[in-house]
């Protein structure tokens, strides 16, 4: 299962691409588009590398797709994206996850996207565009 171009772009555009490590709001080290294995504090990338990384991080999130027959376009790029974004072990801990493999055409998943929208007790506003777009894509 792969996401579609758009929803490669619009995880290129949620992530703030960095050339230099830095700590998001959560503290972890980041670079690139939202990169974070092995980063630590004063590493620096190339545009090439930044990409790269992207492309490498997408096929990781892509990889952690739950196992569900018929998953549509728009449920794939809205994992895709959410998996991107938390990582695949918060995810297949998730309400999100229990509910997609007991019905993934179930209604109330929306809800379980928007659930995701703080950190460290903060409602942030970029992860309140990125959970409408993955909730409004999931049902595309």
């Amino acid at each position: 299962m792969k996401c579609s171009v758009d929803c490669f772009c619009h995880i290129a555009s949620f992530e703030k691409l960095e050339f230099d490590a830095y700590q998001d709001s959560g503290g972890v080290w980041t670079i690139g588009y939202g990169h974070t294995k092995g980063v630590k504090k004063g590493d620096h990338v190339h545009y090439g590398q930044a990409g790269k990384f992207l492309v490498e991080d997408v096929e990781s999130a892509e990889k952690a797709l739950p196992n569900v027959k018929n998953l549509t376009q728009g449920n794939i790029d809205a994992l895709t994206d959410f998996i991107f974004n938390v990582g695949a072990s918060r995810f297949k801990s998730s309400t999100l996850y229990k509910k997609i493999m007991k019905n993934s055409k179930d209604p109330t998943i929306k809800n379980e996207f928007l659930r995701w929208v703080y950190c460290n007790h903060i409602k942030l506003e970029g992860l309140v565009r990125r959970r409408t777009w993955e909730s409004i894509r999931y049902y595309e």
